[in-house]
């Protein structure tokens, strides 16, 4: 009885084979956002909720016109799982260099999309549409910087699990959706003071053979280093992955390393008000 204890002991103490992590690439840098902040937001934030790996490619200083030197190779994304663009780069006017980076996903590996990389190469016009497509809504411009407030949209999607019927920004650019390519499903939207209208601020889409995520939020650092943001640009990394439930939960051992705050130098962490409520009611 006793070596039968001692047996039962290690086999339910002993963890199952953790699943090969994700490899993830983000591809970072330009004009007017703090990308050398940013880059670590995301890599932290989403490892804390994602088993995943990430490479980082952080190019092109501040400038608008850079072209990423990681497009030139013709086989750039097929090692990675996933591409995480959050770069900005809206002076680049050459359709043949924006179709080595749409290719690439069409042929089916998954994209995420953050904030100015929808007005990424918007100089080239009409020859950007592949990337918008891609991307699966069109913003050339954004609105002045407002308070505002996030409302979640009445579609049921894995992707919004634990997602706030309502959440306020202090301070937010809104980019105005001009047009939703036809795979595209908005999840959320905010009302824009300029405008006086309702634009989408994240949503899913099928480009070729790839799942994208897309969120235009993410100018502030505050705004990406929130429970909320991180949970939602997770989720979408899990789901363009196959890798997330239709419950909303990371399939089975493709959870992160467990949430914590990021600290960073003047900026505080602003919590997900709908986990808020969870943990306070536990208490």
């Amino acid at each position: 009885m006793r070596l039968l204890s001692i047996l039962l002991l290690v086999f339910v103490s002993t963890p199952l084979t953790a699943a090969e992590p994700l490899k993830g690439l983000i591809i970072t840098g330009g004009c007017c956002h703090d990308y050398e902040t940013q880059k670590r937001i995301i890599a932290e934030g989403i490892s804390q909720r994602v088993n995943i790996v990430w490479d980082v490619v952080h190019e092109g200083g501040s400038e608008r016109d850079h072209k990423v030197s990681t497009y030139s190779d013709p086989d750039w994304a097929t090692k990675y799982d996933v591409i995480v663009h959050n770069e900005c780069f809206g002076g680049v006017a050459d359709p043949e260099f924006i179709k080595s980076i749409t290719q690439a996903h069409f042929k089916g590996v998954p994209g995420i999309f953050i904030h100015c990389s929808l007005h990424s190469y918007r100089a080239a016009e009409a020859g950007a549409d592949p990337w918008r497509e891609l991307i699966g809504v069109t913003s050339r411009s954004h609105e002045k910087h407002h308070p505002i407030k996030v409302r979640r949209l009445d579609v049921k999607h894995p992707v919004l699990k634990d997602f706030p019927k309502e959440w306020e920004l202090s301070m937010a650019e809104l980019y105005k959706i001009e047009h939703v390519w036809d795979n595209c499903t908005p999840l959320a939207v905010a009302y824009g003071e300029d405008t006086k209208q309702d634009h989408f601020v994240a949503w899913v889409n099928k480009f070729g053979n790839a799942r994208v995520f897309g969120t235009s939020l993410g100018h502030h650092n505050e705004t990406m280093n929130s429970d909320v943001w991180l949970g939602l640009v997770s989720r979408g990394v899990l789901w363009v992955t196959g890798k997330l439930g239709e419950d909303g939960e990371p399939v089975e051992g493709y959870a992160g390393t467990g949430i914590k705050p990021i600290e960073l130098p003047g900026l505080k962490p602003i919590p997900n008000p709908k986990t808020s409520q969870k943990s306070a009611a536990a208490r």
